[in-house]
């Protein structure tokens, strides 16, 4: 998920501190536009810049406009690149264009709709802020009106050209149950692919600093550690310890939750032994089948690190594709 850098955090932050600001958001993009849709920057009343919607090609001229939108309170659409030149003049020298929505917060983008937006990042609530392109007016809807584009994690303007749906989807997570070799392959993989990543093992061996740096490490019983973090529907977890007395309890929180995806290390006579705990257990045959067992795709892998690969291509499919 693209966090959006904290934007709407650091917008409202500069309103509680007793400034105005502005909020501009890339809206569409085409051909070789530096930043995604979705990208924002934050302008304060005294002219102070957070976050970046083309890399540095044309954030002078959205200042500039930003702070006009503080004198009307009016919301504004900027396009930049609608020919090579013009997209030479502005800095995005490959060509491409971009449009910018510039909303000012008080404005166009009322403060307490920015506050529940606040609020329900903080809440890892599935949120999209709809705009309308005509008059700017901002609200916000749940995730079951567009969800393919939850699944997708994708912002745009709708089909018929009158919106601009803003996606907020909460920060992917990955909780990996075992500091194993496969983790320490894992782990920054995830990273890189956008997971805010933690690894949990109660064995002090397993799950040390010296072994996985600066990721976060958990060392409470598994099931324990799960809920505390909280699981939800932007949550993966891949056990990988072999020991029943681990992994059992996590793949049990698991299947009690909303997590997209469950993947368990082991062949499939492990995972037969293990359907035959949790069919004991009292799950059904239809909650198991969500495990994704022997985890990882069937790519032929050897070794930690082709593992690792698999798994979170696994995962990544599991996502993207449901």
């Amino acid at each position: 998920m693209m966090d959006l850098e904290n934007m709407p955090e650091r917008a409202l932050a500069f309103v509680q501190a007793g400034q105005k600001a502005v909020i501009a958001t890339v809206i569409e993009t085409w051909g070789s536009a530096p930043r995604q849709v979705g990208a924002q920057m934050v302008v304060s009343g005294t002219g102070e810049m957070a976050g970046s919607v083309s890399g540095g090609c044309v954030e002078g001229a959205v200042v500039l406009a930003a702070m006009e939108a503080l004198e009307t309170g009016q919301a504004r659409l900027m396009e930049f690149g609608v020919t090579d030149d013009e997209a030479f003049a502005v800095g995005l020298a490959c060509g491409g264009r971009i449009r910018i929505l510039v909303a000012p917060v008080g404005g166009a983008m009322p403060v307490d709709l920015l506050a529940e937006l606040v609020a329900a990042r903080a809440a890892r609530r599935q949120v999209a802020l709809v705009v309308d392109l005509a008059g700017a007016a901002h609200r916000l809807v749940e995730a079951a009106a567009y969800p393919e584009r939850f699944v997708m994690d994708r912002s745009g303007v709708s089909e018929d050209g009158r919106s601009f749906i803003h996606i907020h989807n909460p920060p992917l997570r990955l909780c990996v149950v075992g500091a194993v070799h496969i983790a320490q392959a894992l782990v920054p993989m995830a990273r890189i692919a956008g997971h805010d990543v933690t690894v949990i093992d109660p064995r002090p061996a397993f799950g040390s600093a010296a072994r996985f740096g600066d990721v976060a490490l958990v060392d409470d019983w598994p099931d324990e550690a799960l809920a505390a973090l909280g699981l939800d529907a932007r949550t993966a977890v891949v056990t990988l310890t072999h020991d029943p007395k681990l992994d059992d309890p996590a793949i049990m929180a698991a299947l009690n939750s909303d997590v997209y995806y469950l993947g368990c290390l082991g062949s499939t006579r492990t995972h037969a032994k293990r359907v035959a705990r949790l069919t004991a257990a009292g799950f059904s045959q239809a909650e198991i089948g969500r495990i994704h067992a022997p985890v990882g795709l069937d790519i032929g892998a050897r070794g930690p690190g082709e593992i690792a690969v698999s798994v979170l291509a696994q995962i990544t499919q599991r996502l993207r594709r449901g």
